[in-house]
């Protein structure tokens, strides 16, 4: 595991450079390609080898673990793989391609079997209780796996020269209009259209994932004993 994770720390760190400092967008097209890979399920890539974090994490955790909100953390694993679909789903979807969300094409509100459609940073520690509790865990990875794979066949059509700009404004009114950014998150659409939409790239879609990920990864001696 460590020999894996310094890689990916190593494959970020030139996924950086190649963005934001080279502006070498189709040289980082294949690395980006890579490090996303490794923050989902192996199966995203039928076939195919390579390591995930994801499968090494979540691996062996019950419903129940998956539901629970420890005393030391106001997010469940639930709410975390919610948070990191739907953050990949807006951010790739909206921002990126100017497309429709895996959400709303796919019909998933109805499927995952919950009440609420934003990205997770808008909701109390009550609503994220009720998430938890009620969310159709098979329908939330399903759903996750599906926002994966449209990532990646996005980007291998990408326009690269828009990645040098922020974000169209009409695609950041489309983040609130759809209700994917709602009240108190809405400096989540403000942070994202102040960058270039190369930063997508390196957070929302790879960076953002590892990081909650790696959070369920310290809590798991917790999670074990529920």
């Amino acid at each position: 595991m460590e020999s894996n994770l310094k890689h990916w720390n190593a494959q970020h760190q030139l996924l950086h450079r190649l963005l934001l400092k080279d502006k070498a967008y189709q040289q980082a097209i294949p690395v980006f390609l890579d490090h996303h890979a490794a923050v989902h399920a192996a199966k995203l890539q039928a076939g195919a080898q390579h390591w995930s974090w994801h499968d090494e994490v979540l691996s062996g955790l019950t419903p129940e673990q998956m539901r629970y909100t420890p005393k030391s953390s106001p997010h469940s694993v639930a709410w975390r793989i919610w948070h990191i679909a739907r953050i990949e789903d807006a951010t790739m979807n909206i921002l990126l391609a100017d497309s429709s969300q895996v959400f709303e094409s796919g019909q998933w509100l109805d499927k995952l079997e919950i009440d609420f459609v934003g990205v997770g940073n808008e909701l109390s520690q009550a609503d994220i209780v009720k998430l938890s509790e009620t969310i159709n865990l098979k329908a939330l990875f399903a759903y996750r796996l599906a926002v994966g794979k449209r990532t990646r066949t996005l980007i291998k059509r990408l326009n690269l020269n828009e990645l040098a700009q922020p974000p169209a404004p009409a695609r950041l009114q489309r983040l609130t209009q759809e209700r994917a950014v709602q009240e108190p998150a809405l400096w989540l659409a403000n942070y994202w259209g102040g960058h270039p939409a190369a930063n997508l790239l390196l957070m929302p879609a790879t960076r953002h994932c590892f990081v909650h990920l790696n959070e369920i990864k310290r809590l798991l001696p917790k999670l074990k004993r529920v």
